[in-house]
Order: structure tokens, then sequence, then C-alpha cells
């Protein structure tokens, strides 16, 4: 029999390039990135001819590398990192570059501007293709985990005492940092001990600035709950608690999502901390239209964004909006939901009336083959997975990623 030898030594003679097929889908990313105009994200260089400052990455390999992780449900820095050493595709798309996973975390979540105007810029491209349209467009929300423990949620009575702890600490800090006798402090470690307490004092700060706003939502709101003592967390003081789809409730964002029915490309990408979908349909239809100096004439939410409010500022856009019609409670005297009521304004009794026929129903059964699959997408192959970055800034940094590489690997060869 013939044995295998793993210890002889090999000279292979090949390049980087030749390790990857042709055809293979990671040269697809590339092409569309070297198609993009990233010039936004190389205005933040600060490394320039006769400025001190180590040489940057190409950011074309950068924004390749995060958008191929995305396509491939990448959403760790240290992982990234560690493909770029092992996987040919990673390897391939680094092209000897070097990359560690501090560089990585840093440009994934400090270019939301660039990266907000890449989306733009991209769906401006399949737009002027005429692939894609924004005249009808379907939006939904997934809450997504935060990086944030329950255990992290304090009232305020503990969010004051951890606040008078973390400037004792630091002022101690300070102190024996201008003490003569240091003798067997190391300076690296009490530097990181100094950094560590700086950051803790602000994170406290920011738990109680975000305690107050709560706390004047909970005010003014109806819910019954509105009597318990409100809490922020001390580790990502933006996270709130809300209701995720297992039924639970965790420490989460709300990431909603705007889609174009006939396309399914995404149009529209905005994080809220708001546990309600209802304030949500107006700035995103506000945001698409932005984004693509078009009108939105069609608007396919679900139940859980009806206010009514909201579809009488919608009727003064001239938008139509396609929600179902909540049952009428107990207290109501309304037999039919789509009858007008009484207090109906005649935007509200439009919609009632519209929902009603058989062309609205037909019209609304898009909004759940489109969102529903596009949320399922991100959620499950995009890198949208419980978040590992903190704050709204930085979690709107991984949902727009998220929805480049999933309209990038729809319209490929449109992009590339």
């Amino acid at each position: 029999m013939r044995l295998a030898d793993r210890s002889q030594v090999q000279m292979q003679m090949c390049s980087l390039d030749e390790l990857v097929p042709v055809d293979h889908q990671v040269r697809m990313v590339w092409d569309a990135v070297c198609q993009m105009d990233l010039s936004a994200f190389v205005a933040s260089i600060r490394a320039r001819e006769f400025t001190e400052g180590r040489s940057a990455n190409d950011v074309r390999v950068m924004v390749g590398l995060w958008l191929w992780a995305a396509v491939n449900n990448v959403a760790r820095g240290r992982v990234l990192a560690r493909l770029c050493e092992r996987d040919v595709t990673y390897k391939w798309m680094c092209g000897g570059l070097s990359m560690n996973y501090h560089t990585l975390n840093d440009f994934r979540v400090e270019h939301q501007s660039a990266l907000d105007q890449l989306f733009t810029a991209t769906l401006g491209r399949l737009m002027h293709g005429g692939l894609v349209s924004v005249t009808r467009i379907s939006q939904d929300g997934l809450r997504v985990r935060a990086s944030a423990g329950a255990g992290s949620f304090h009232r305020r009575p503990t969010l004051q005492k951890c606040l008078a702890e973390a400037e004792a600490h630091l002022a101690d800090l300070k102190k024996l940092a201008d003490s003569p006798d240091r003798e067997g402090i190391e300076e690296p470690d009490h530097a990181h001990q100094a950094v560590a307490a700086a950051d803790r004092l602000e994170r406290v700060k920011a738990a109680l600035s975000e305690l107050s706003k709560i706390e004047a939502a909970k005010a003014k709101s109806h819910d019954k709950k509105k009597e318990r003592p409100g809490r922020a967390s001390t580790t990502d003081p933006q996270a709130r608690v809300m209701k995720m789809p297992n039924g639970g409730f965790n420490p989460a964002y709300n990431v909603q999502l705007a889609s174009d029915p006939i396309s399914r490309a995404i149009v529209g990408v905005m994080v809220s901390n708001s546990g309600a979908d209802a304030p949500l349909s107006e700035p995103m239809r506000q945001q698409v239209q932005q984004r693509t100096g078009q009108k939105v004439s069609e608007h396919l939410i679900d139940g859980g964004y009806v206010n009514l409010d909201a579809i009488n500022r919608a009727a003064e856009q001239h938008v139509a909006v396609y929600m179902p019609v909540p049952e009428p409670n107990q207290k109501s005297k309304a037999a039919d939901r789509f009858e007008r009521r009484a207090d109906d304004s005649d935007a509200v009794a439009d919609w009632r009336r519209r929902m009603n026929s058989e062309q609205a129903q037909e019209i609304y059964q898009q909004r759940a083959s489109t969102s529903e699959t596009i949320n399922a997408d991100v959620r499950t192959y995009r890198g949208m997975s419980p978040l590992a970055v903190r704050g709204i800034a930085k979690a709107t940094c991984v949902a727009l990623w998220s929805a480049l590489a999933y309209n990038l690997l729809h319209f490929a060869r449109a992009l590339s």
C-alpha cells in the first residue's frame, strides 16, 4: 500500500490568483467593488504624502473583505481575521496584505456616512438601469439581539450608585498616578486601568441620559406597564428590551428594511431602539424618497404599524397605505372593521374601504413574499446575527453591510 507522508517538504509554484477559479463568486464581489466610488472611504485616511503615519490598506480590499464576509454570514472581526490567514478566497481578496481584527473591526463601524453614500450610489445605479423602482415599497422590521446582557439594565438609584463608584474609582487612579510612591506598579497596567475606568464612567453617564428618555416615553405611554420604573443598560445604553420573535424579551435593536416588491432589492435601511414599529413607517418612506429622488406612491406594511395619524399624514403626501385593518375591540360598536367610524377622518375611511377590496388584498400579499423572505435572508445568511457592536450608529453600519451584500448578490451582473 502507498502510505501518506505529510512530513515531506514540497515546493508549489503558484500565485494566489491561480488558486481561485475564474468563475468563483469572490471575483464577482471584487469586480463590483472596483466599479464603486469609494472616495468617501479614502477621504478619512490621515496618512498622506508628507504626513506621518503608516500607509493604510487599500479601501477596495477592506470593502471587499467585509462584503465577502457578509455574503458568507461572517459577522465577527476575529473570525474574519482568521479566515484571511486560512481560507483561500479571503487570502485572494487580501492580495498579500496582512490583516488584524482591530483594523477590520474599526473599518467596519467607522464609516457610517461613507457606507450610507455607497448604499445610495449602488441603489442609484440599479434604478438608472431600470432594475429597481420605489413607486411601491414594502417595509418590515426585525429585532436583532444587542450586545448587552439583561443584567446590565438598572434603575435610576442603582445607576446613580454606579456613577458615584465610577467617579471615585477614576479619582483614585489619578491620585495613584500622581503619587511619588509607585513602586511595584507597572505603567502599562495603570494606563489600561485608567482607560477602562474612564470608559465605564462614560457608559454610566450615557445610561443615565438614556434613562431620562425612557422615563419621558413611559410618561406619554398608555401602556399599563408604564408605572414600572425605567431601566437602562450600562453596557449598551442605547439598547432596549424588546419582545423577540421567540416570544421572549431581550436587549435588542429594531432593524427596519424597505424593499421593492418587484425586483426584491433593499431600498432603505434604518436602525432604531423603538420597540414599536408604528412610528417608523413615515421616516422610512422619507428616507427612501431622499435616497432615490423619486416619489413613493404605495406603502405596504403589516398590522404592527397601525397608526391613524400616520395614515392621515400619508394621505396628505398622496401615499396609499396597504395595511391590515385590525378587528374592532369589545368597546367599539362597529360590527364590521371596514365600516367607517364616527371619529374616522376621510383618509382613515379610505384606508378601511381600500383594504376591503380584492385588489388591495392581492397587492398586500406582495409584502409577505418580499419583506419576510428578505428579513430571513439577512438574518440567517448575511451577518445580521446577534450584534457584536454597541450603539445605534455601529448597528446601522452592520445593517448597511448586510443590505449591500444582499443587493450585490441579487444584482451581480449589473454591479460588476
